[in-house]
């Protein structure tokens, strides 16, 4: 349960205590993130295999279904916790299952990040630029940039771990969240932990913020360009190549603004409003993305309709 070091007592395995405020009602909570966690693993996992098994999707898509991979590690990293605290009190977990978590939920989320200012450049290129499409964004140029986008936060994340790990931890070892978020846990170290929040911010700012930033720089870009295309219907079929990844990036960064500003300014919050607010960060992407691509892509409907249509003949 514990160790001894120089600081005197370090724990090694916490215990998750799940929504504090909101015990009697934890049963309750689980089962919408229960059903949130099986529509993100069902409705990615089909995208994947729509993409997979229809060789006219698969290079169209390719950054679609990266971005559902991420989506299905980050709902798996995350959301099994909240059920398994409240419908099987199994809130222990240890050190390195701490660390280990805080790596997949921090690499998935700037890599989704990556994800889609790569998508943005998608997006200006084939408007703003369509003749050098094919030349600018080949199909190997696109799994080259994946490729870095992911070793981007990896290397980034991999110090953070680390920065963790050598914490000491002798205040307390009972955690109010539902998974493990780093600076959740780290306030109850005792030594100083200027350096994680430092390190912390500086990779927040120079990855999701500056993400984000170059998507809006992109998007003045090509709005730029719509808007001075020659009618209102060429206007709006333009948009509309682009409708699904604005619709996703609102599912993406939207919860995250909304959960830093409450945790900069909203001394007064509960704090099961915060850990509320973290939570749907985590569930509202990975279980929207899918149905936001179903909804705006044509070429998945039918697919789907396809599907459904071969299951009931074998019936």
């Amino acid at each position: 349960m514990a160790t001894l070091n120089h600081t005197g007592v370090s724990y090694t395995v916490f215990h998750l205590l799940g929504i504090p405020g909101l015990e009697d009602q934890h049963v309750w909570i689980s089962i919408p993130f229960f059903i949130s966690c099986v529509i993100a693993l069902f409705g990615n996992s089909l995208l994947i295999f729509i993409s997979l098994t229809k060789r006219s999707l698969h290079e169209p898509m390719y950054l679609f279904c990266l971005l559902a991979r991420a989506d299905i590690v980050l709902s798996t990293a995350t959301v099994p916790e909240a059920p398994a605290i409240s419908w099987f009190y199994a809130g222990a977990i240890s050190l390195d299952g701490y660390v280990t978590q805080i790596f997949f939920i921090h690499a998935t989320f700037i890599t989704e990040s990556g994800i889609l200012l790569v998508m943005a450049l998608d997006c200006y290129v084939a408007i703003c630029d369509p003749l050098h499409y094919t030349t600018v964004l080949s199909h190997a140029t696109i799994i080259k940039i994946g490729l870095a986008v992911v070793l981007r936060s990896f290397c980034v994340i991999i110090a953070d771990v680390f920065l963790a790990k050598w914490l000491p931890f002798c205040r307390n070892n009972l955690l109010p969240h539902t998974y493990c978020e780093h600076m959740a846990v780290a306030k109850f170290a005792c030594a100083d932990i200027c350096v994680n929040v430092w390190y912390g911010l500086s990779v927040l700012l120079c990855t999701v913020v500056l993400d984000a930033l170059l998507i809006l720089v992109s998007y003045r870009f090509i709005l730029y360009t719509v808007f001075h295309l020659p009618s209102r219907g060429a206007q709006l079929k333009t948009l509309g190549t682009c409708g699904s990844h604005l619709g996703v990036i609102s599912m993406f960064y939207l919860p995250g603004i909304f959960t830093i500003i409450t945790q900069w300014f909203g001394h007064h919050v509960p704090l099961h409003t915060h850990i509320l607010l973290a939570n749907v960060c985590m569930l509202a992407p990975p279980m929207l993305n899918p149905i936001i691509y179903g909804i705006k892509t044509r070429q998945i409907q039918e697919r789907v309709v396809s599907l459904l249509s071969s299951q009931r003949k074998w019936c």
